[in-house]
């Protein structure tokens, strides 16, 4: 596929209502994606603080990890924290939860998905903020179970 042909495609998008396409072609792998567009400048700047910020993690020794129990999402979709726009968070870092409690919601296709935890414990990771995009199997916390 030449740069014309993804300039084309871009455009059709940008006519339609369609947010996210992804078009695969031998080994040729295409993602195009319109809404949160945000300048490389800015995307380098969040990076950075992604990598530097440790306020996500109670415990920083990898060690430990093995005996976490992984919450990773069910479905692709956007993450949610709380249950509606100005809501507390359902869970905050080293929340006690017991087994069934919501952690946070999964929306696809307009539908919420509330995932809840697998076990009693504490939640000592949050993989994401609010309002970002997950892929099928990816982690979402850790709970240090009880």
């Amino acid at each position: 596929m030449d740069l014309e042909k993804i300039k084309e495609l871009s455009d059709f998008l940008k006519e339609t209502d369609i947010t996210e396409f992804f078009y695969e072609e031998g080994g040729l792998k295409i993602k195009i994606r319109r809404g949160h567009c945000i300048s490389a400048t800015r995307a380098a700047h969040l990076h950075s603080e992604a990598v530097a910020d440790t306020s996500n993690t109670l415990h920083t020794d990898t060690a430990h990890e093995d005996k976490y129990i992984v919450v990773k999402s069910p479905i692709v979709g956007t993450f949610y924290r709380c249950p509606s726009p100005g809501a507390t968070n359902f869970v905050e870092l080293g929340d006690k939860v017991k087994s069934g409690q919501v952690l946070c919601i999964v929306e696809a296709m307009k539908l919420m998905n509330e995932i809840e935890s697998e076990c009693d414990g504490e939640i000592v990771k949050i993989f994401h903020e609010s309002e970002t995009s997950v892929e099928y199997g990816e982690p979402l916390f850790h709970i240090n179970p009880l």
